[in-house]
């Protein structure tokens, strides 16, 4: 649609996950006409996160160091782990400020259409964690689809043989939602996880 270099950015930015045509434009456009913008402080941060972030040795979250901060902290609990897929749902957890355990970053969710299987996630490095019997319960907070589940459900049946509570993150209807604009999965969720006031 634009002549050279620029085409060549707005499709660069439009590779990015989440980044479609239109957005990927906007961004390329809004470096173009903002002078402010520091083109040479991005281009630095791009370089340097290549180069010194990589993934913790223990958890598979994402570090500067070898360990993440979140391993490196005495005060976390070491008796709970709650199993991922991506680093970016640490974060969301962390947010929370209610999980004070480890985490286990996977690194991905089974899915047999996309070809990855049990073998290409880190589930052989949570079992080397869960072997020394510190960990007492393992809580799955894999996303609640259908990659997520079967995820849950394969781990599940693989740590039964282990003597650790096993327990998965509560699913069902947002803050401000209304049944009728909820699908049958969710709403059965709902239903499955409902609790005595």
């Amino acid at each position: 649609m634009y002549d050279g270099i620029v085409q060549e950015l707005i499709d660069e930015f439009g590779r990015l996950p989440g980044i479609g045509p239109k957005s990927a434009q906007r961004i390329a456009f809004h470096i173009l006409q903002t002078p402010s913008f520091d083109v040479a402080r991005l281009s630095e941060l791009l370089t340097e996160v290549r180069e010194r972030v990589r993934f913790c040795e223990v958890c598979g979250n994402v570090s500067e160091q070898d360990r993440c901060a979140i391993c490196r902290d005495p005060r976390r609990n070491a008796e709970l782990i709650c199993v991922v897929e991506d680093a970016k749902d640490v974060s969301a957890i962390e947010r929370t400020r209610e999980f004070r355990g480890l985490y286990h970053v996977l690194g991905g969710a089974i899915s047999p259409i996309a070809g990855i299987g049990p073998d290409d996630l880190r589930i052989a490095q949570l079992m080397t964690r869960l072997a020394d019997g510190t960990v007492q319960e393992v809580i799955l907070a894999t996303n609640p689809n259908l990659e997520g589940e079967a995820t849950a459900s394969y781990l599940s049946r693989l740590l039964t043989s282990m003597s650790i509570t096993v327990s998965r993150l509560a699913s069902g209807l947002p803050v401000g939602g209304d049944l009728e604009y909820a699908d049958e999965v969710t709403l059965g969720r709902a239903f499955e996880g409902r609790r005595r006031l």
